[in-house]
């Protein structure tokens, strides 16, 4: 990320924050009150994430301003992004864009599908810095920062309120970078994750039809926004009938897949088996 982009991130999140000083409200507030999380309000403000205009718009709104303070807010934004055409971001860095960031963490229900790799809420550090390595033009210091943002995002699934639905095919639990050893250790994070009360974890076994050919991966934020994973990026459509095909999308792969003991047989076996693979792989 260039300097640039940087000094004027911090500039937008300076302003906001002393808008919200201004209006009398806390970062939880003002969360509430836009329908965001608070993590995205203390990003933002803190000149750590850049905000959709969506988002913008909601936390504008549910401070109060008039419309030539939100044309100024506004334009800060629109120097944040020209800044961000002139840099030459790595794979890496737009694989994991802060709009996708804070649409997932603004969202109080996430549903999301894989049929290739783990979802990335759900992957351990080591798994995904195995994702991120394998990006073209990749570098230590871009996979370090897609890392600690991939962790970092995960601390949503702990929170009250939310709900995080995953469906993955049987597929992805065999699909395995690193090691066994790796793959035991995610498999250890699965079943601790499986067992979270805001957690519902489908499998949909290799014994099963699959109701739909699936192309690629995709998370639904509540009922407003897709994340919709291509061969090297992610893009967020707000679209509402492309939020509805996808949401039908997403239904048929959850009825086809099991949940609650037979996930946590099927996590069990194949464990057994990345076990047995590591033991014929010792010298």
């Amino acid at each position: 990320m260039g300097s640039e982009r940087r000094e004027r991130m911090k500039a937008l999140g300076a302003r906001l924050r002393v808008l919200r000083g201004e209006s009398g409200l806390t970062g939880a507030v003002l969360a509430q009150r836009a329908g965001v999380g608070q993590p995205t309000v203390s990003k933002i403000e803190t000149g750590r994430m850049v905000p959709s205009r969506d988002v913008l718009d909601r936390i504008l709104g549910a401070l109060g301003l008039d419309e030539s303070v939100s044309r100024e807010v506004r334009g800060l934004l629109a120097g944040v992004v020209a800044a961000a055409e002139d840099d030459e971001p790595t794979a890496v860095d737009v694989a994991e864009s802060t709009t996708v960031d804070e649409e997932v963490r603004s969202a109080q229900s996430v549903r999301s599908f894989q049929c290739v790799v783990l979802p990335a809420m759900l992957q351990s550090a080591e798994y995904a810095r195995h994702v991120f390595q394998s990006a073209p033009r990749s570098t230590p210091e871009a996979v370090g920062r897609a890392v600690a943002a991939r962790v970092d995002r995960q601390s949503v699934l702990y929170e009250p309120g939310r709900e995080s639905v995953f469906v993955v095919t049987e597929a992805v639990l065999r699909t395995w970078p690193g090691s066994p050893a790796l793959m035991l250790a995610q498999f250890d994070r699965l079943l601790a994750v499986e067992s979270l009360s805001t957690v519902r974890l489908g499998v949909i076994p290799w014994r099963r039809p699959v109701p739909v050919l699936p192309r690629h991966g995709f998370t639904l934020c509540d009922q407003r926004a897709v994340v919709i994973e291509t061969f090297d990026n992610e893009r967020v459509s707000t679209d509402t009938a492309e939020v509805a095909a996808y949401e039908e999308t997403f239904e048929r792969f959850e009825r086809a897949a099991v949940f609650g003991d037979e996930v946590r047989e099927l996590l069990l076996r194949v464990m057994k088996e990345f076990r047995d693979l590591g033991d014929t792989l010792i010298p």
